[in-house]
Parts: structure tokens; C-alpha cells; sequence
């Protein structure tokens, strides 16, 4: 016979008669006391009725048990049926993937049949091995298309010595027997192909909100005869709005030289894919002379409200003003991407923005007590002319002022000499980043000159120290930025931030006097930058230049102090004899400088000279120096090297750029300048 263990509450149920027998001999035996004859005739009752419950018991458990064993097998066959006519389908799978078991709707689903037991991966590439080995505890869920559908593919572990007792798959009537496995993975398919293409649709139909400014309005329609300006003006307004208009776009003019844009985010695809043709098609209108317009896009996206979307498109336009205009920023949360077409950066021939910025910085300047003031690391001459205009200004307001300067180049010594306490300044006008941080407080201003980027200054920790941050830089903005600064004043069009200070000063203060070191100092900055007036020189350039002149500025005596040694002379011409010729236009080369007390300056002076090349439409040199790779890229007007030099971790403008690398070796980075050359060369990116 067949014997099976009962418990639970089926086990209670069943013993609860011979329990009443026992309770009824109790209550006989409580009756004998009270009445013998009476509790007499209730035991030989309640004997009778517990021998007879025993022998019932005996005489049917055997059916009573094999009935049992029929309703749980039924049961176990009516569940298997239903779990395999499951509308979803399901399947098991061993700790390693490989299938056990699997549904009707699976089988339908996947084209197999029940003898099937490959890995599951052999069906749904997207389910690996590696995604099973994530599952620890709960479910794992992945997505995947097949048959043009999309599904949620629901993973869940079941420990096998937990289910196997109360729960084995039957198929055929027969139990699978499952030897040697320790886990079992189940795997259902839920069909999101509608959810997934509702929230795509949503996604493409949300609105973006875009800003576009025509950079250099003011300055071009000074340029032409006052007849032409509404025919200008029209001519401007039917470009974006038939540009906008052939993408179902909203364009509302909110004043002469602005525009607010809506537009679907599906369509901002088209215009990536497009590179933003607006940019070139404004540059056709014919103004009558040389100048062009030039507009900037800023487009925010990724909030989660329209307001955070189109606070991320002002911000958007700021940085793309701030890249020199003709530029297109989208950001999209906090990422940001960067169009352009190549051109040079608009020159602005106003200095209202300059008047205004000098009083800015009066103001904040008088309100301080102390004035710290550094440049990027290892400075150069543009960096630390730019500081000796911010002691300038400082001086002339009677605040003290001191230059964080942690290394003294060859190429800075002589300007560095020059402010002896002999000529009249302080002994610790120059201070390294240690001394800085031991007398910054909260009342005193950072001011951060020929850089935007706080890991590029001498002395991160001094923006968070310091009682607010001013920003005077004429490089573009990048996805790095010094956060919420009191004034930032970012001209890129400007040659050098020499150039910018000596304009500022003009507007200071009345009657501002500079000695001939300070008028030395800031002109070696604007010669250095720009290659002795070679480089992004404009009217501006040449007028502050000027103005440093007439401030007591020698030209030969600037010559003299940047002269260089044998050395590095000697340097740069080797850097350029072994440079090599990429694609027919790319001069490549590597500074080995070691005998040079300023490698990263030799470097940057050779790039300059393999210019002088015949073909050569760009050059970039690589110099290892404290545990860096600097990379120093110069072009004439083709190719924009700040393109190129972004995509490598660096920045700068469309002729001048750079970039610092850590963590890899020189072939390295010679092999990625090469492999981003020939990726913008297969984007178009890169013309020739």
C-alpha cells in the first residue's frame, strides 16, 4: 500500500473525529463521578463510537489516501496546462541558459518545439549569459526586438530545492526529471511593441525650444546705406522662417536681431543631419561690401518642464556667443553639443562691452579687500601680461594685489625679472598656489585670466576659497567652465587676454597711468599670441596695442626679452625636421625637447613654424612634460583645429587650440589625432 504523508490543516481536518472520541471518553469519566450509572452507559457509548471511527479509518484510508494522490495529480496536470497555455510566453532555463522547458505561446513565438535545449541566446541574442549571472535577487529585465516586436524579457531565479516540492513542470503526463542543476531561470516575454512606439511618439513629439541671435547685426548695418537695412532685415527674417517653417517650426521675432523658435524634438535629427545649413545660407545674403552676417542656435532640451528647457537654451546661445559666434550649441540636460561651419570668429568693432565690464570689475573690486589673481598652468606671456593688468587695475584702486604664478618658465624669467622690489613693487607680488591659499578669505576676489576651465588654473581650490570669481578669457567655451561666476567676460574673437585687459583699462579709471614694465609685459602677451601680429589681429588689436605704446610699450626692447636660447632654438628646429606629413595636408610631429627649460613653449612655437610649409593646412605637435601629453594645433584658415582638439579633451579657437592628456603615452595620442582627423574627413567635417 501506498503510504503518503498528510499534515496541514488536511491532517486536522481528518484526525478531528478520533479527537471527539477522545473528548466524549473524558466526559464519561467526569459523569461517573456525578452518576455512576449514567456516566457508565456514556463511556461503553463513547467507546463504541471511538473503535468504530478506527475501524472506518482502517478499513477506507487505503481509498481515502489513493483518492489523495489523484487530486494532487490532477491538480499538478491542471496547473502544468495552465501554465502552459499561458497567454505569455515562458520558458525555463538551466543557470547557464540553456532551455528546460518551454510553453505553447513560446513555441509559437520562437518557431521551436519542446525538444529544443540550446541556449536561449541561439533565440534572443540580447539575453546572455552575463545578463543571467545578474540576476541575484527579485527579477532582471531586457529588452529586445524580435520579429519587428519589442519585449520586456522578465528573468527571474528560482533556487531549485525550494520549488521542486511543491511545484515540478509535467509534460506528456510525465514529470521532467531535473538531475545535477542547483538553479533554474525563468524567463516571460511581455509584448511592448505599442507601449514602446506610444513613448517614442511622445518623445518626438515634445517641444524644443530654440533661440537664435545674429551675431554681428550692429555692426553690419552701420556698414550699409540705410535704404538697404529693411531690405537686409526682411532678407534675414525669410531665411529662419522658411529654414524653421520646412520643419513644422513656430518662429516668433522677439526683437530686431532675435528669434524664439518651437519646434519638435523628431526634427532636431534633420537639422544635426543637415549641419545646420542655416548657418551657411545666412552668410548669402549680399550686403554690398566684405562684411556677412553670421548667426548663433541655442537649443535646450531634456527636462523634465518647458521652462528648465528653455532656461538650457539661453544657456545654450550664451556658449555658443561665447565660442565666438556662427556656432550651433544644443543641450540637452547636461550634455552639450557643438556645431559650426568653418569661419573666423566676428570680430565686434564696438567697445561698449568693454566700458561696461571695466565698471563691473571696479565695483566688485572696491568692494574687496584683497586681490588674487592667476592664469592657466604653466603660464605663458599671455597669461601673466593679462594678470599684470588685473595688479594694475587693483593698484590703481589702492587694493593689494598678487600673481599665482607656480612655475617661471625660460620664456617668462625676463618679464618675471622685470618687477624687482628695485622698480618699485612689492616682494610678493608673485606667490605660488601654498601662499595663495594661506591668505584667501572670504573677502577676497579670484580672478581667473586667459582661461575658462577651473582644472586648467594654478590653483583649483582658489574658486571655492575666495569671496567670488571674476573670468577674463578669449577662448571658446567647452563642456568644462568655471560654475557661477561674479563677471565672466569671454571674448573670442579677442587675439589674447592682454588684448582684453588693455582695453579694460582704458576704462577703469580716469587718468590711469601703466610703467613701462607694466606696458612691456601686456604687449609681449599680444606679440606672443599672435605670432607677431600674424594671427587673429584686428582693429582691436592694433588700437590696443596702441594704447600700450603711448603707456611708455618699447618694440625693441620686447623683442629683446623674448629672445630665446641656443637651445631651444634648436628644439624647435628638430621638431620641425622630423614632423611628418599626414593625408597630403597635416604636419605631425613630437617635441623632445628635454634640454629646454619650457618644452610645452617649444612645442607650441614649432607648430607655428610648420605653417610656413607649402600644403601644410594644419600642424600639430606633442610634447611630454610632467607626466602630460600637451598637444600645441595651429592652422591658417581651412581647417579648425578647436574642432579638432575638442574631440581630443581641449579647446581653444578655430586657428589656435590645445589640448592636455594624462594617463596615455605620445603614440597614443598621435594615433587619436590621426584617427579624428579621419573621422571628420569621412563626416565632412574636414574639407580639403
Amino acid at each position: 500500500m501506498n503510504t503518503i504523508q498528510i499534515k496541514g490543516r488536511l491532517k486536522a481536518y481528518l484526525q478531528a473525529p478520533l479527537y471527539m472520541g477522545v473528548l466524549f471518553l473524558a466526559g464519561s469519566l467526569i459523569l461517573l463521578k456525578v452518576n455512576f450509572r449514567l456516566g457508565l452507559f456514556a463511556g461503553i457509548v463513547s467507546l463504541c463510537y471511538a473503535v468504530a471511527i478506527y475501524i472506518a479509518y482502517r478499513i477506507t484510508w487505503k481509498k481515502l489516501t489513493d483518492e489523495i494522490i489523484n487530486f494532487a495529480v490532477q491538480y499538478g496536470t491542471v496547473q502544468n496546462r495552465l501554465l502552459g497555455k499561458f497567454q505569455l510566453p515562458y520558458a525555463v532555463m538551466d543557470g547557464e541558459g540553456k532551455i528546460l522547458w518551454m510553453n505553447e505561446r513560446f513555441m509559437e513565438l520562437s518557431g521551436k518545439d519542446r525538444s529544443y535545449r540550446k541556449s536561449i541566446s541561439s533565440i534572443f541574442s540580447e539575453v546572455t549569459r552575463e545578463n543571467i549571472g545578474r540576476i541575484e535577487s527579485g527579477s532582471f529585465t531586457v529588452q529586445l526586438t524580435y520579429n519587428d516586436r519589442i519585449y520586456d524579457a522578465i528573468l527571474e531565479k528560482l533556487p531549485l530545492d525550494e520549488y521542486t516540492e511543491d511545484y515540478t513542470p509535467i509534460t506528456d503526463s510525465k514529470k521532467m526529471i531535473i538531475e545535477g542543476i542547483g538553479e533554474i531561470t525563468s524567463i516571460m516575454l511581455v509584448d511592448v511593441t505599442e507601449r514602446e512606439t506610444h513613448k517614442k511618439r511622445n518623445l518626438e513629439q515634445q517641444m524644443v525650444p530654440a533661440l537664435v541671435y545674429v551675431d554681428n547685426y550692429e555692426e553690419v548695418m552701420e556698414s550699409v546705406d540705410e535704404v538697404k537695412r529693411s531690405m537686409l532685415v526682411a532678407m534675414i527674417d525669410r531665411k529662419v522662417n522658411r529654414y524653421f517653417r520646412e520643419i513644422d517650426g513656430v518662429v516668433k521675432k522677439l526683437e530686431r536681431d532675435k528669434y524664439f523658435i518651437i519646434f519638435q524634438s523628431q526634427y532636431l535629427k534633420t537639422l544635426e543631419d543637415g549641419k545646420f545649413s542655416l548657418l551657411e545660407d545666412i552668410q548669402t545674403i549680399k550686403v554690398g561690401n566684405d562684411s556677412v552676417f553670421t548667426i548663433s542656435i541655442g537649443i535646450g532640451m531634456g527636462a523634465s518642464s518647458y521652462t528648465q528647457c528653455s532656461e538650457y537654451a539661453r544657456a545654450a546661445i550664451g556658449m555658443a556667443l561665447g565660442r565666438g559666434g556662427s556656432q550651433v550649441v544644443i543641450k540637452d540636460n547636461q550634455d552639450v553639443s557643438y556645431y559650426g561651419i568653418r569661419g573666423r570668429e566676428v570680430e565686434k568693432n564696438t567697445r561698449v562691452k568693454a566700458r561696461v565690464k571695466a565698471q563691473a570689475l571696479r565695483e566688485m573690486m572696491e568692494t574687496r579687500s584683497r586681490v588674487l589673481v592667476m592664469g592657466h598652468s604653466i603660464s605663458d606671456a599671455d597669461a601673466l601680461g593679462a594678470a599684470v593688468g588685473v595688479y594694475v587695475a587693483a593698484t590703481a584702486l589702492g587694493k593689494p594685489c598678487q600673481i599665482v604664478l607656480n612655475t617661471v618658465t625660460s620664456s617668462l624669467r625676463p618679464l618675471v625679472d622685470m618687477f624687482t622690489t628695485d622698480a618699485g613693487y612689492p616682494r610678493d607680488l608673485f606667490i605660488n598656489s601654498e601662499e595663495a591659499l594661506t591668505i584667501v578669505d572670504n573677502n577676497t576676489l579670484v580672478m581667473v585670466v586667459d582661461t575658462n576651465r577651473p582644472t586648467y588654473t594654478e590653483c583649483p581650490q582658489l574658486l571655492n576659497r575666495g569671496g567670488g570669481v571674476v573670468v577674463f578669457d578669449h577662448h571658446r567655451h567647452g563642456n568644462e567652465k568655471i560654475k557661477n561666476p561674479l563677471l565672466s567676460y569671454i571674448e573670442p574673437y579677442a587675439s589674447s587676454a592682454c588684448e582684453m585687459l588693455a582695453e579694460v583699462l582704458q576704462y577703469f579709471a580716469d587718468g590711469i597711468t601703466l610703467t613701462n614694465q607694466e606696458a612691456d609685459c601686456i604687449y609681449a602677451g599680444i606679440l606672443i599670441d599672435t605670432n607677431n601680429f600674424m594671427t587673429k589681429t584686428g582693429v582691436r588689436t592694433f588700437e590696443a596695442a596702441a594704447f600700450l605704446r603711448r603707456s611708455g610699450a618699447d618694440v625693441i626692447r620686447v623683442r629683446k626679452l623674448l629672445r630665446e636660447d641656443m637651445s631651444a632654438y634648436k628644439a624647435r628646429a628638430e621638431v620641425v625636421r622630423n614632423a611628418e606629413v599626414y593625408r597630403n595636408a597635416f604636419a605631425i610631429s613630437v617635441c623632445e625637447a628635454k634640454e629646454a627649460e619650457s618644452p610645452t613653449i617649444v612645442g607650441a612655437q614649432a607648430s607655428n613654424e610648420l605653417l610656413n610649409i607649402v600644403g601644410i593646412k594644419a600642424s600639430f605637435v606633442l610634447t611630454e612634460y610632467q607626466g602630460k601629453i600637451y598637444v600645441s594645433s595651429r592652422s591658417i584658415d581651412e581647417i579648425d583645429v578647436q574642432l579638432i582638439m575638442e574631440r581630443l579633451g581641449g579647446g581653444g579657437h578655430l586657428n589656435v587650440a590645445g589640448a592636455q592628456i594624462e594617463d596615455a603615452t605620445v603614440s597614443e595620442v598621435k594615433r587619436r589625432v590621426e584617427d579624428i582627423i579621419d573621422v571628420m574627413m569621412d563626416e565632412g567635417e574636414i574639407k580639403l
